[in-house]
């Protein structure tokens, strides 16, 4: 039975939902994103840190620098890794030997 494959088509009954899942997981996504771009308030930098340093077996290095990145830049990135081109400011501040200062 040459070409009787079946595969999701626009014909098919799940393509719409489908499509609207993307849609919305990408709306989500990008929401989450803004948000953590705006600038934050100072009291919003102790929970947002507190998530930021939750993975690290590190919690009070951490915990100094990233409060001390997020009192000057007023961003944190979010998770607990890597995104730090969410807040350019954190991103950017080095240590006098070129590291990262921000976790």
């Amino acid at each position: 039975m040459a070409g009787s494959s079946r595969r999701a088509t626009s014909n098919s009954p799940l393509f719409p939902l489908c499509v609207m899942f993307l849609l919305a997981t990408l709306i989500l996504l990008s929401h989450a994103v803004e948000s953590y771009g705006q600038s934050l308030r100072p009291s919003d930098c102790q929970p947002k840190c507190k998530g930021r340093c939750s993975a690290t077996s590190h919690k009070k290095p951490c915990m100094f620098y990233c409060l001390k990145c997020c009192s000057k830049c007023l961003c944190v990135p979010p998770g607990t890794f890597g995104n730090k081109q969410t807040c350019p400011c954190y991103n950017n501040w080095k240590t006098q030997e070129g590291r990262p200062k921000c976790p």
